[in-house]
């Protein structure tokens, strides 16, 4: 008897529906066909254990399984409920009328309990768009694949559950999701908050200007100034994902497995800190079997890398396309993945091996030339797609022992927020672009005009500090923010003088 079942395939951040064809036949032998990995293929054992836990057996016939289509290499574990499905329905054990309207997966363990997978929610999304009634998900799934609307989803606990629901013999409800409900309570819920940090105000308002125009930033100090504690507070005052970006996000860290078992939908700004020890892959994806890297899970929110130059030369350097794409694709000799990168990167670093370069108060033991080589880690064109660069120095004892709140981050979010509706509203014609760190340069010498005295200002600043063409687009583009914050119509020579002022690694002598 021939049956087919359905479950998906995910590739890069989508899913891909596959049929699974069981025909039981006379005979003895076992096939599994379809390009199974080995994962796969040791489906047979975890089924016939998990058959005998419930007084079911498996056939004592030939079963033929094809895993359709045949050119998807089919990779993990969640293909084992579907299998097991097929299998007892081809052995009319199990009613195979509403086989056909369901997405399953799952994957089982020897008691026939079902264990959570990965990429539960694209592989709910494509089972909306391609018609299908709802999914069969392991119970902890559940809340993720519910919150894609029109679909039924049933988060069942065992395979005996599921062998229940298509009999008929017992009644399940449906897993509901209330994402407003899930935004209203967990979108403005921090565990940090901008009012925990004293002084740095300076810092404070270039955090400000990168978070309202999408900059790319990075602090210079020495140690205990406070640099990872202002990057872990920049979230915090990043407008709130909006619904399409949630699911992307979520999107993102459930193919990477990354997603908690009682988490239906991702509210916050994603924040990741790889360590400098991480490799090329684990920082922009890949692998045998691609997987999204640290670049990716970032995506929609922050990457910070502290102590930026000790890591890898060619880590860093992988970034540099990512950084003006916004995607990281990923070739290999079959197939081509591309994962989304938009992400804010900020960055921090000593001053020097010592790190008390510049330092009011302590004593630099670095030679001019040990700083120059410590900064010359990271190469020029990285630096150059950094737009914000600011010093960070150490907090006297009368500003950490005031004990007056300082501004939350609630009220930098609002003034961000204005400035974000500003860029959005002018690029609301231009798909793909919505802050100002975007800007291709034909839209820059559109909206960044300068009048003469900036026009002067500027000039100046490149020659005395010899900027490069690109620093030149990133001042420009750091002004347009800073005037948006000011709800100004035009750039003026303040809005430059203060975006020049962002560029301290841009200083001559510096270095010493």
């Amino acid at each position: 008897m021939l049956i087919r079942t359905y479950t998906s395939a995910v590739s890069g951040i989508d899913a891909v529906t596959v049929t699974i064809e069981v025909n039981v036949s006379r005979g003895v032998r076992f096939f599994l066909v379809g390009l199974p990995d080995m994962a796969v293929k040791e489906s047979q054992q975890r089924i016939e254990s998990a058959l005998r836990a419930l007084d079911l057996h498996w056939p004592g016939k030939q079963v033929v399984i094809n895993m359709s289509p045949a050119d998807i290499r089919k990779e993990g574990s969640s293909y084992d409920l579907p299998l097991a499905l097929g299998i007892l329905a081809a052995d009319e054990k199990v009613n195979s009328s509403d086989l056909g309207s369901y997405i399953i997966i799952g994957e089982l363990s020897l008691d026939g309990t079902l264990q959570p997978v990965k990429g539960v929610l694209p592989i709910a999304m494509r089972a909306r768009d391609e018609g299908f009634r709802g999914v069969i998900v392991p119970s902890k799934n559940a809340r993720e694949a519910a919150v894609v609307g029109g679909l039924d989803v049933f988060g069942l606990d065992t395979l005996g559950d599921v062998v229940h629901f298509f009999n008929g013999t017992r009644k399940f409800d449906p897993v509901k999701v209330d994402l407003v409900e899930i935004f209203n309570t967990e979108a403005n819920r921090y565990e940090f908050d901008f009012s925990d940090v004293q002084g740095q105000e300076n810092v404070k308002r270039a955090l400000e200007v990168a978070a309202a125009g999408g900059h790319n930033i990075i602090m210079i100090g020495p140690p205990g100034a406070g640099k990872t504690m202002l990057a872990k507070r920049l979230p915090t005052i990043i407008p709130p994902l909006t619904l399409d970006e949630a699911l992307e996000t979520t999107k993102i860290h459930s193919v990477a497995g990354k997603i908690d078992n009682n988490t239906a939908l991702m509210t916050h700004r994603p924040f990741r800190s790889p360590h400098h020890t991480i490799s090329d892959v684990a920082l922009v994806g890949g692998g045998t079997f691609p997987q999204p890297g640290e670049i990716s899970l970032a995506h929609n929110g922050v990457l910070f890398l502290d102590e930026l130059p000790e890591f890898k030369r060619t880590v860093l350097e992988v970034m540099r396309q990512p950084l003006e794409d916004r995607v990281i694709t990923i070739s290999r000799a079959k197939s081509t993945v591309d994962y989304p990168a938009s992400f804010m990167l900020v960055a921090s670093m000593n001053p020097c091996p010592c790190g008390f370069h510049n330092h009011p108060e302590k004593e630099c033991m670095c030679s001019p030339g040990m700083v120059q080589k410590y900064l010359n880690r990271i190469s020029g064109p990285l630096l150059d797609r950094i737009d914000i660069h600011i010093e960070v120095v150490p907090v006297n004892y009368e500003k950490l022992s005031n004990s007056l709140r300082t501004e939350q981050s609630s009220v930098v979010r609002e003034r961000v927020v204005k400035a974000r509706k500003i860029q959005a509203t002018r690029f609301e014609a231009v798909k793909g672009v919505y802050s100002n760190s975007q800007m291709t340069s034909s839209m820059q010498r559109k909206y960044c005009q300068l009048n003469e005295a900036g026009g002067k200002l500027l000039k100046t600043a490149m020659e005395v500090r010899g900027l490069s063409a690109r620093a030149y687009d990133r001042i420009l583009k750091v002004a347009r923010t800073i005037a948006d914050l000011d709800a100004s119509e035009h750039i003026l020579a303040e809005h430059i003088s203060e975006a020049i002022n962002y560029r301290n690694l841009d200083k001559e002598g510096w270095a010493g």
